[in-house]
């Protein structure tokens, strides 16, 4: 008997006229047109470009931005946008590729400042048609460092802190919320011996960040605040870097080293009615929409700004305490207490209004963790990989990589249904970008043509159709 159930015997040949893979890329080519990113990177990277060059550099840096988005994580893989120009167009070779990131590294921080003009004009457009993402009337930025190995000699490469050897970046993302993913808005790279709580670094991606949210979003009000929080773990817990948030105006929530505090001091006088329960998040159930937010069973907070010394911190600064029973076979610290993990995060949110009781304020602060979901989708595009030799040719790459990412971003954000707007890259591109199509020329159109019997097949064209509704600028 025949085991019908076996995969098919294939043969496997050349052929197929006006066949086209990564069909689904198309989306992301919209998305930069209809963003306005296309045109602001011709505009801004037109002084690089040479006399009677063919290639212009800001479609050349666009199409690098789209191989990486599609899954490459060198320049070479723009070799894959260029077997394509039936969706891609005219795409550069890799010569042209490799003597352009040479040209900009020459000047890193002018074609950087170039590039990053272009993603915030670009954003503010994305925006504005797909509504800030604020939470509770801020938009929150976080900022975290990662390791990224370096396997063959490069400039300013060195040991890392975990004994490897490579780079230190320091990275800023915009957080999207529940249910969504974020935005990187600012990049700093640095060397592998780099250290954790540099407040000097902190201040110039916190700046460089603050620059992509749009004008509006930043203005002072009355009293001279800004509607931005940003939140960083105890790395960024430094009084400097405090004092410049405050400068600033913005709001921040920091996780504080409690061995910089007399805590054990601090809790034998705070009275047991001081702590209150923590709240946690889960998901809906039947009958119900929305994050849902309940008490944690065996966790609690309290402040103890009254009780601990915060005279070098900024007026205004409180600090606020967590205790929980540890998991089992968790080692206790100097700073528990009574057989509970304390720990601990400093803000300078004042009391009162909603979102903002003490539970609240801890809960938004341990949301915190959502940017290692940030940096994992971040070296999913590309991050993961410095390629060249020379350290400013690395920070070009990944600005470009940081492009590439704000493209997947935009492109959920202003086309795909929210079943698929919270893909992670790697599913958006085996389920969406990787798609095979064919491109049918009838009645002086050209049409790119989706397999219907394709599972996702209705989103690609819905998200198209959504996207060619845009206004190109």
């Amino acid at each position: 008997m025949k085991d019908k159930h076996r995969r098919p015997w294939l043969s496997v040949i050349t052929g197929g006229e006006s066949l086209v893979s990564h069909a689904g890329g198309v989306l992301l080519v919209e998305s930069a047109r209809r963003s306005g990113l296309a045109r602001q990177l011709s505009r801004r990277l037109g002084p690089w470009r040479l006399p009677l060059a063919t290639h212009d550099p800001g479609k050349i840096v666009l199409d690098l931005a789209v191989a990486v988005a599609l899954g490459g994580d060198a320049a070479c893989d723009i070799a894959v946008p260029r077997a394509q120009p039936g969706v891609f167009g005219l795409v550069a070779s890799d010569p042209t590729v490799s003597r352009l990131v040479a040209r900009l590294a020459t000047d890193a921080d002018a074609a950087l400042a170039a590039i990053n003009a272009a993603r915030a004009a670009a954003r503010e457009r994305v925006w504005d048609w797909a509504t800030a993402p604020l939470q509770d009337g801020l938009v929150v930025i976080d900022l975290d460092a990662t390791l990224l190995d370096a396997h063959s000699d490069k400039e300013q490469a060195s040991r890392t802190w975990k004994k490897g050897f490579g780079f230190h970046p320091l990275l800023g993302f915009v957080d999207h919320g529940a249910g969504g993913g974020g935005e990187p808005v600012a990049e700093l790279l640095r060397p592998g011996r780099a250290g954790s709580n540099t407040a000097a670094d902190h201040v110039v991606v916190v700046e460089a960040a603050l620059a992509q949210v749009p004008a509006a979003l930043r203005a002072r009000d009355a009293a001279g605040r800004v509607a931005v929080l940003v939140r960083t773990d105890a790395a960024g817990a430094t009084t400097q870097f405090a004092r410049h948030l405050a400068r600033a105006g913005v709001q921040f929530s920091l996780g504080a080293n409690l061995g910089h505090f007399d805590i054990p001091g601090a809790l034998a006088v705070l009275p047991a009615q001081a702590w209150t329960p923590a709240y946690q998040a889960r998901k809906p159930r039947a009958a119900e929409h929305g994050v849902q937010i309940q008490p944690r069973d065996g966790a609690w907070v309290a402040e103890v700004s009254g009780l601990v010394d915060l005279s070098a911190w900024p007026p205004g600064t409180r600090l606020i305490l967590r205790k929980e029973r540890p998991h089992p076979g968790a080692q206790l610290r100097i700073t528990d207490a009574d057989g509970m993990r304390v720990t601990g995060f400093l803000t300078n949110t004042s009391t009162g209004g909603p979102a903002r009781q003490l539970a609240d304020l801890e809960l938004r602060h341990r949301r915190h963790a959502r940017v290692e979901d940030r940096i994992r989708a971040g070296k999913d595009t590309g991050m993961r990989n410095l390629p060249f030799h020379d350290l400013a040719q690395n920070r070009i790459w990944l600005a470009v990589a940081a492009l590439a990412a704000d493209l997947l971003a935009w492109c959920a954000r202003l086309a795909l249904p929210p079943t698929a707007a919270t893909y992670e890259p790697k599913r958006l591109r085996l389920r969406i970008l990787a798609v095979a199509g064919r491109i049918v020329r009838t009645a002086r159109r050209r049409i790119l043509r989706i397999d219907p019997d394709w599972p996702w097949a209705d989103v690609i064209i819905s998200a198209h159709a959504r996207l060619r509704a845009l206004p190109v600028p």
